[in-house]
């Protein structure tokens, strides 16, 4: 038998053989990125390559030593500096609140706050606080998340939702204790005791500021309108006139609101003195903050469900701002600000550009630009018309052989936008006019070419057109356009282009932090997201997430579910064994199963909503009835008011589905029955993708095509219907696409 010196010997030899621990593959990018290095930068230092640091990144391989310790030392570095709160979504509320001790008020000579601290442990609660978990679900190991690092600015996290008895739930089970009867007084809370705000995304950046969440009972306790609708004027401008008595309290107190006044999201600030910033964002729920299109019910919850779901969005892509649409555009100026610090010839700090950042309002060129825009006025040439497909195969086009098929199933692509914005050179300065140039696809811009001499399979859709229709003339394309017919084996000879020749993938941190909330999320629901995932089983666990989700989930319906022989049941009672739920103990366990699948569903909708309305804002439009066409508008001074860079993204994610849908026809002859935006119907043999889609001979979906799985770019199922249906609303010129899914498709593009 061994002594317990040569086992301690054998352990201690062990350890060693195992080297330092890196985190997640995801958040190695996360950190690289907070600190503004890139890839190649990196790999300069590491001597090593741009690819191995991709594939550190990416977990498709691991750093050996001697790299491997430099590059946890360097890892462990950022985390200190850049810490990264993750709460997750537990099953259930507590049944109440507890009670809550009042906050000390901090003497007048007190210190200054001191400088950014972080900690893996949790933070000790002050006087004014207790904390509270309530009992989690099992989560599965593909979900697990490294130790909460805690900024030491910010003990509290992000947000607070505030009730009407003075209690403020904020991350993590926290509840506060908030004693301001006005509104000033609240302000004056959240920047100076409540512990709450969450730190820069970028190290040039700028941390975000707390955010306060008034019920509706919070808001009669502040003496404010329950509603927005009840007075004209009010309602025509949705906020509260400059005579109503708490802008006149705020104002008094020498607080400023923005120019869009006391609205559903009302910024109220103090200019900045010693660069430090004085800001209070509220989201008032009666005055529908929280938009059913992009959050569903989330406004409907509990204060504590409420502050979780909040919370999650929060710390895994920005603290809300604004509509998801406002939230999508400021984490780009988050993740790329357009100054940074830096030494002046005389060796003192400036503000300089942020290379790779958008620095300054540019106008467009005028085929860019929408109608109202000044540069468009007398513009006769014609506009770019890079928008999303909405397409109808023509009947007669249809076999018998299809229209005696018993189904028709629609898949969707998963954040299309996000998979498109995905390394895409844009550019970041003006746009500079040449008669007849060369294509290149390496260069951004907008091109006047003719396009109609490309033949296309009329039961496919046109790439070169949102309608689907083959062009008849010259028009104006974006690149992603005119590199496709390259691709296809065109010859293009462009007329005329604006192009920009100072470019880079602006969008890549972005595309890289809304995608990890996808992911992470999907993870959290119990969705299989690893890419060798055998793809029936994914759309078995995605079903099961449907049924848990749904809020008239029943009991019975559950255990119909968990009886039946299907894939998905199996899937069902994986997720539920998953969640600690065994099949005797569902009649106490299954709301709380539903409640987090629930939330998870509810954060997951505002990502999507976030990418959407986030490249729907780079090309705001004016609004207000007293708008005069051709002047300027506010949205026009923003760096981010670039509609060529969403003409970009949206080329590039209409040309990826058509290629999709081209190689699809190329392998099994199956042809597309509609399209709309980012989903797609076909008819099919079963009903479920793998009924239309080609297989490789392992039965894999063949790559090229419409490949199932969780991460963005790849597809899921949408709906099913009856082929009969379907040929019902194409006789009727209507899209099946549109209502695939029971209901009526919203293209939500933010404007």
């Amino acid at each position: 038998m061994p002594t317990e010196e040569e086992l301690f010997g054998a352990v201690d030899a062990l350890l060693e053989d195992a080297g330092p621990q890196l985190p997640q593959p995801t958040e190695r990018a996360r950190l690289r990125e907070a600190a503004g290095i890139t890839q190649a930068r990196l790999a300069q230092v590491l001597q090593s390559t741009t690819q191995t640091v991709k594939n550190w990144e990416s977990g498709r391989s691991e750093p050996r030593p001697p790299r491997l310790q430099a590059y946890a030392r360097l890892l462990e570095g950022w985390a200190a500096r850049h810490p990264a709160p993750e709460p997750v979504l537990p099953a259930t509320s507590a049944p109440s609140a507890p009670a809550v001790a009042s906050a000390p008020e901090p003497p007048a000579d007190a210190p200054p706050a001191p400088a950014p601290a972080t900690s893996t442990a949790p933070a000790a609660s002050p006087p004014s606080t207790m904390r509270r978990t309530p009992p989690g679900l099992h989560k599965p190991a593909a979900a697990k998340a490294a130790p909460v690092a805690v900024d030491a600015r910010f003990p509290h996290g992000p947000l607070a939702v505030l009730d009407g008895e003075g209690a403020a739930y904020a991350v993590g089970g926290l509840v506060l204790e908030c004693p301001a009867a006005t509104l000033p007084q609240l302000v004056d809370w959240a920047l100076s005791t409540s512990g709450l705000g969450a730190p820069r995304l970028h190290r040039n950046g700028r941390d975000s500021d707390p955010l306060i969440v008034l019920t509706a009972a919070a808001v009669e306790r502040f003496g404010l309108p329950l509603s927005l609708r009840d007075d004209d004027e009010m309602k025509r401008s949705l906020r509260l006139p400059e005579d109503h008595k708490v802008v006149k309290q705020i104002i008094r107190a020498k607080w400023k609101l923005t120019q869009r006044g006391f609205g559903p999201w009302a910024r109220i600030y103090r200019p900045a003195t010693g660069g430090q910033r004085q800001c209070v964002q509220l989201a008032i729920l009666p005055w529908d903050a929280l938009d059913e299109r992009a959050w569903g019910d989330t406004a409907q919850l509990p204060a504590p469900d409420l502050a979780r779901v909040l919370g999650v969005y929060a710390t895994r892509v920005i603290t809300p701002r604004g509509s998801t649409a406002v939230s999508g555009l400021e984490l780009m100026t988050a993740l790329r600000p357009p100054t940074r610090a830096a030494k002046d010839d005389g060796g003192t700090w400036v503000s300089a550009p942020n290379p790779g950042a958008l620095i300054g309002p540019v106008d467009p060129a005028p085929p860019e630009a929408t109608l109202e825009h000044p540069v468009a006025q007398g513009w006769t040439k014609g506009f770019l018309d890079e928008e999303a497909y909405q397409w109808v195969r023509p009947l007669d086009t249809l076999t018998d052989a299809e229209m005696l098929l018993p189904w028709a199933v629609g898949i969707d692509i998963n954040t299309a936008f996000l998979a498109a914005a995905a390394r895409l050179t844009v550019g970041l300065a003006e746009p500079v006019q040449v008669d007849h140039p060369l294509f290149d696809k390496k260069i951004p811009g907008s091109w006047f070419v003719d396009l109609s001499h490309i033949g296309t399979d009329p039961r496919l859709p046109s790439p070169f057109t949102p309608s689907g229709k083959r062009p008849t003339g010259p028009a104006w394309y974006a690149t992603p356009t005119v590199a496709y017919a390259v691709e296809l084996g065109a010859d293009v000879e462009p007329i005329e282009a604006y192009l920009r020749y100072e470019t880079g993938p602006y969008l890549d941190p972005w595309h890289d932090r809304l995608k990890d909330a996808y992911v992470s999320l999907m993870a959290d629901a119990g969705i299989p997201v690893d890419k060798d995932t055998d793809e029936r089983r994914f759309l078995a666990a995605m079903a099961a997430h449907q049924v848990l989700k749904t809020s008239d989930t029943s009991l019975a319906k559950v255990r119909q579910a968990l009886d039946a022989g299907a894939d998905d049941a199996s899937a069902l009672r994986h997720l539920l064994l998953e969640a600690g739920l065994a099949h005797q103990s569902l009649p106490a366990d299954l709301e709380a199963a539903r409640l987090r699948h629930r939330q998870i569903a509810m954060v997951l909708s505002a990502v999507k909503s976030t990418v959407k309305g986030g490249i729907g804002k780079l090309r705001e439009r004016p609004q207000g009835r007293l708008y005069v066409e051709g002047e300027r508008w506010p949205a026009l001074e923003r760096p981010t008011w670039r509609p060529d860079i969403r003409a970009a993204v949206i080329a590039k994610a209409r040309v990826n589905m058509h290629r999709k849908m081209a190689n699809v026809a190329k392998a099994s002859a199956r042809y597309p029955l509609a399209v709309l935006s980012d989903c797609v119907v076909y008819a099919s043999q079963t009903p479920d993708p793998l009924g239309f889609l080609p297989l490789t001979g392992a039965g894999k979906v063949l790559p090229g095509t419409f490949r199932l799985g969780a991460t963005p770019g790849l597809a899921k199922l949408e709906g099913v219907q009856e082929m009969l249906w379907a040929v019902d609303l194409m006789e009727r010129k209507l899209n099946p696409a549109r209502h695939i899914k029971g209901g009526d498709a919203v293209m939500d593009e933010g404007e």
